[in-house]
């Protein structure tokens, strides 16, 4: 069972892994990203930042529909984190039991521009999450599970 899909370009760090695992009764963490899968540097230190007891697996946005896709990931109470709009707009459109996502952290750069404290986006963001609210998907801004949650398209 699906208990969040979080997008944050951090993908796993504190807050992530300790909160919202916690508030979630999250099992298992699906980091569902082609980058990072090609870093073994970068899945070493994600591999630390790991709540004890929590299954941690990182997988490409292909390896991760196969996954969702063949039940796979049935068995658990499955936290899934992306670490842009693209990746988890790739994943909807492949399985899209996905409902509800948070938008957790997109980083601010030069072509961007800032919406929230941690949420920046470029026309190409703004399109996709007109395209999932069309799709009916709930989006949220909400940096920890206590915040109120947020409509992104609100701020724009």
């Amino acid at each position: 069972m699906i208990k969040l899909l979080r997008v944050d370009h951090r993908l796993l760090h504190g807050q992530v892994a300790f909160s919202w695992t916690k508030q979630l009764g999250a099992d298992c963490i699906l980091i569902a990203n082609d980058e990072v899968v090609e870093d073994e540097l970068r899945m070493t230190a994600i591999r630390m930042s790991k709540p004890n007891g929590v299954k941690l697996v990182m997988k490409s946005i292909e390896d991760s529909l196969v996954a969702l896709n063949n039940g796979a990931t049935d068995k658990y109470k499955l936290f899934i984190i992306t670490g842009n709009l693209k990746d988890t707009e790739r994943l909807i459109n492949g399985y899209p039991q996905i409902k509800s996502v948070n938008l957790g952290g997109l980083k601010k750069e030069e072509h961007k521009r800032q919406i929230s404290k941690a949420i920046s986006v470029d026309d190409s963001d703004v399109e996709i999450l007109k395209n999932l609210d069309k799709a009916g998907v709930e989006l949220e801004i909400r940096l920890v599970p206590n915040d109120s949650k947020q409509n992104p398209l609100d701020l724009l």
